[in-house]
């Protein structure tokens, strides 16, 4: 085949959706060399995928197979919903500030514009657009920075956010899409989703607020221009994550959050002293030493 697949898959949960797109792309996605293969690699599969979950809150939500601890998906989680890790942002003006070029809660909250000395805080703006709104095709929030991310070392694979609010016989109903140009389908998807679906809850929350009307969560929409999984991780996806198809039912395979809910949440002091402990040590610091400082976060961003 020449083209790069279109796959589109459907799930219940996220780990639902989660699993079948693994399974789609392991069956239809496409052979494909990346910068980052040795020689000894074989070639990636690849695919424009796009997933939907019907309901982003739906038990089970965790898959039991996605490469990480719960204490790993509540610092994630925090860090994208509530900017745990924006002070390891390099300062544009230090050329000698090599930490990171950015995280995905300080684009969203705190886009910086060249010239323009106030952030602009698009999750703000997108709820107060939709309390006044709803039915807007306008409110939406984006990360890349073409002036930067064009030539920068680690550019942003979350790409945008659009939301719109529909209305049920219960209220309105936020419905989100989310969409990457590139997410390692087996090392970053699933985190990255469950983290979404909690800055999908945050947002509703807010219209809630702002509109003085309930606002529930509607179909999540998880969207990659390239979701990858690379050759040099075809043997742990085969015998990690195809054995357990083979030996364990679905409900073996995942976890309730809510069961676990009460074990992230203790989690937290720890994770924020840990997160603390890193602003003065990563100043001058090399991006690979802080990147290992911070488990997860290479597969979290994908590759560029």
């Amino acid at each position: 085949m020449a083209e790069i697949p279109l796959l589109c898959i459907r799930g219940a949960s996220i780990a639902e959706a989660w699993e079948n797109s693994l399974i789609a792309l392991h069956r239809s996605g496409c052979a494909i060399k990346t910068m980052y293969d040795k020689t000894s690699d074989p070639p990636s599969l690849d695919a424009t995928m796009i997933i939907e979950v019907a309901d982003p809150l739906a038990e089970p939500m965790i898959h039991k197979d996605f490469p990480g601890g719960l204490e790993d998906l509540q610092e994630y989680t925090m860090e994208v919903v509530e900017g745990i890790k924006n002070h390891l942002i390099r300062s544009p003006d230090d050329p000698a500030d090599t930490r990171w070029e950015y995280t995905y809660n300080e684009r969203l909250f705190a886009y910086r514009v060249p010239g323009i000395s106030q952030p602009f805080d698009q999750v703000e703006i997108l709820a107060q657009k939709l309390a006044e709104t709803p039915y807007s095709r306008r409110a939406q929030a984006i990360t890349w920075k073409v002036w930067e991310d064009n030539f920068c070392y680690d550019p942003a694979c979350l790409q945008s956010i659009w939301c719109r609010i529909t209305e049920d016989a219960d209220g309105w109903v936020l419905n989100t899409n989310v969409r990457f140009r590139s997410n390692d389908a087996y090392k970053a998807a699933f985190m990255n989703m469950f983290a979404l679906a909690f800055l999908q809850k945050r947002i509703a929350e807010r219209i809630s607020a702002l509109a003085a009307r309930p606002v529930k969560l509607g179909r999540y929409i998880h969207m990659a221009d390239s979701y990858h999984l690379y050759g040099a991780y075809f043997h742990e996806f085969e015998k990690r994550f195809l054995k357990s198809l083979e030996k364990r039912s679905f409900a073996e395979r995942t976890l309730r959050y809510e069961d676990v809910r009460d074990i992230m949440d203790e989690a937290r002091p720890a994770i924020l002293a840990k997160i603390r402990a890193m602003a003065d040590d990563n100043v001058g610091m090399p991006v690979s030493e802080v990147k290992r400082a911070t488990p997860g976060r290479d597969a979290l961003c994908s590759k560029p």
